[in-house]
């Protein structure tokens, strides 16, 4: 074990010393993470790198979930691929508003074809794109993580130097919160700032009405989650968003404030640049 250690360490700093190295050029690196899957960490991450576009920021999107990658048809991109240039670095695919993607499924020749691939495969994967692709200048580079705490976030994790911050996505339920305090403590124990708790699918707005209402019994506003981080938003369900990212146009309707969802990502989206421009 301790022959194992040895050999392993020198190369991880090398490797980290090439991703530092193309990354160099980035000034915030935010992960989205979650405990657990179904919670709309794909949704948030690319809401708000669309968002921070609008409002004038470079931005590239990262898709670390190579068992199911859900970006490309967010943002419309199914059927892109990424290309090479004449010195060997991969060139992001350019999505709405000029965001750099990034996502394992650009190079699937059959994107519904299931990536049955152990830890060290998705790890060696996610090196060479974290040291081959070229994102030139960037005021933000967002990681959509998978869900929980294995070899994609650790990857991330332990190549990435000087992450700004995280952002932990869940929903208002208490399985959920017992989930993700292990992603809280996860970040903790690698020393990575924790910006703070996303709370989607809180409630629904009636149309008619314009009343809210919960979907679920428990609010992470007054469980135990509030009591760990700070939650910087309680974001309604709204159908039409749904809609939108169902049919891989979620950018054509990111930018309608009349749409309750959209200004709170947009209020979000303020919060989060606020706290990394200012530290």
């Amino acid at each position: 074990m301790t022959e194992s250690r040895r050999i392993s360490y020198p190369i991880l700093e090398v490797q980290r010393k090439i991703v530092e190295e193309k990354l160099k050029n980035v000034r915030h690196k935010l992960i989205v993470i979650s405990g657990k899957g179904g919670v709309g960490k794909s949704f948030i991450s690319a809401s708000l790198a669309l968002l921070m576009a609008l409002k004038g920021k470079k931005v590239g999107l990262f898709d670390v979930d190579l068992h199911g990658p859900s970006i490309p048809l967010m943002l419309g991109l199914r059927g892109s691929h990424i290309y090479g240039d004449e010195r060997g670095n991969l060139l992001p695919v350019l999505g709405p508003y000029g965001i750099k993607v990034i996502s394992l499924e650009f190079l699937m020749t059959d994107p519904s074809k299931p990536l049955a691939w152990r830890g060290p495969l998705k790890t060696r994967a996610i090196h060479e794109l974290l040291s081959k692709t070229k994102w030139n200048n960037l005021d933000y580079l967002i990681f959509d993580l998978p869900p929980g705490t294995g070899d994609e976030a650790l990857t991330i994790t332990q190549m990435i130097p000087r992450i700004t911050g995280a952002l932990i996505v869940t929903i208002p339920s208490v399985v959920s919160e017992a989930v993700v305090l292990k992603a809280i403590n996860f970040c903790r124990e690698l020393k990575i700032k924790i910006l703070g708790i996303i709370e989607n699918m809180a409630y629904y707005t009636c149309p008619d009405s314009n009343k809210n209402y919960p979907l679920f019994k428990t609010s992470s506003y007054k469980g135990l989650l509030a009591k760990e981080t700070e939650v910087l938003a309680s974001l309604p369900f709204d159908p039409r968003v749904s809609e939108a990212i169902d049919q891989g146009i979620l950018h054509e309707i990111i930018n309608d404030k009349s749409i309750p969802l959209v200004k709170e990502l947009d209020r979000l989206t303020d919060i989060i640049i606020n706290k990394t421009e200012k530290g």
